[in-house]
């Protein structure tokens, strides 16, 4: 099956159904009521319309997983992308089955990020600097002794199971965007006073994060895979507190400081809210940053009447412009394309794999290994147990 992507616009966000995709789209709701409590359908923000309006839960990454986690359901179906995915049947029984309707849907910057080269820069940081490996430590969930320094690994949660594992058995934890700093709080306490924290795959939040708690920027630095190092890079890299992963997100690294100067030319008392996946310019130079939730909290307690310009994904912005049309809503650029590989899931897609279930069969099934689960969990059971 194959599905064209559209042309960059804000126009492809009509909701109006052709008569083929209104034949789906009933097809999708009847198999929904044939195959009953033993359904969840998940869909992320980033989704279109048309597969929105079959979701039982929308929402972030990490909530959909948690409710996938809470839910009974026999099958669980991730209209997200494949990290997402893996993170659900990592928190889910092994009674449960996770099924991605397009396993095309990867990540761009979840793919920057592979455990060969993260395992290769952790092994030459450790070999280049004074730094200690947390798991040599009885207890790594303990704060650093005292004149002890450790490497501590912290993920973004847009990352393989296989990272999120490394993670977990090195003494690590993962974040999302909207606990990155108590994450890193977490990270720089078990590190010790001259330890350091290597954080992936986002750079940008990464940078973003750190900057908000006061690190220095001349405190960090940018690990590039493939890259040699001389002496004055591994000279950075010691004096540095926060080691960065050169990834980034392609549809956040497009909203830029002009975009933010043509809307408040136009809007003088407009306000921009992005996401912190932006790059640090963009972020500067806004009104406002966090999450997906976050936004769409912050643009819910705006007055009416208020203009807003948001840097994220237009499908989420083109949805909270028809959600609160008592507010003038724009994406920062007008320009900018859906997530391509959040786009992948047609609703063909999502039919098919519902019409296969009721016939017996488990398509498309996304399976994490034990070894991987239980490394992965510990990552993430580190990070449930901070409040903030």
């Amino acid at each position: 099956m194959t599905i064209s992507l559209p042309m960059c616009s804000v126009d492809f966000m009509d909701t109006s159904l052709s008569p083929e995709e209104e034949v789906i789209s009933n097809r999708i709701t009847e198999l929904k009521q044939q195959l009953g409590d033993d359904l969840l359908i998940l869909g992320h923000h980033y989704q279109r319309d048309s597969i929105v309006m079959h979701a039982d839960f929308l929402g972030d990454s990490f909530m959909l997983s948690q409710k996938a986690a809470d839910s009974s359901a026999k099958f669980i179906v991730f209209c997200g992308v494949h990290f997402m995915a893996e993170s659900a049947d990592i928190l889910t029984d092994d009674e449960q089955v996770v099924i991605l309707p397009n396993l095309r849907a990867g990540c761009s910057m979840a793919d920057m990020a592979n455990l060969a080269d993260v395992t290769r820069c952790w092994n030459e940081i450790l070999e280049n600097t004074d730094l200690d490996d947390p798991i040599n430590r009885e207890d790594p969930d303990l704060p650093a002794p005292k004149n002890e320094n450790y490497l501590i690994p912290v993920t973004y949660m847009n990352s393989s199971a296989a990272l999120k594992s490394f993670v977990g058995e090195h003494g690590g934890i993962v974040c999302t965007s909207s606990n990155a700093e108590g994450i890193l709080n977490w990270a720089f306490e078990r590190a010790g006073k001259n330890g350091k924290v290597l954080f992936f795959p986002d750079q940008h939040l990464g940078r973003n994060t750190g900057l908000a708690m006061g690190i220095p920027i001349e405190q960090m630095t940018t690990w590039t895979p493939g890259e040699k190092k001389n002496k004055q890079d591994w000279a950075h890299i010691n004096d540095s507190k926060l080691i960065l992963w050169h990834g980034f997100c392609s549809v956040h690294k497009r909203f830029t400081v002009e975009q933010i100067d043509e809307f408040r030319n136009e809007n003088p008392d407009g306000i921009v809210v992005v996401h912190p996946e932006c790059p640090r310019e963009t972020v500067d130079a806004s009104d406002t940053n966090g999450s997906t939730q976050f936004i769409r909290n912050f643009v819910q307690q705006q007055p009416s009447g208020s203009s807003i310009a948001i840097g994220t994904e237009i499908n989420m912005v083109a949805r909270l412009a028809k959600e609160h049309p008592d507010k003038k809503i724009e994406c920062l650029d007008d320009k900018i394309c859906p997530c391509s590989t959040m786009y992948m899931i047609h609703p063909a897609y999502l039919m098919d794999v519902l019409e296969r279930i009721t016939e017996g069969e488990i398509p498309n099934q996304i399976k994490v290994t034990k070894d991987v689960q239980n490394g992965s969990l510990l990552a993430l059971e580190r990070m449930l147990s901070i409040k903030k």
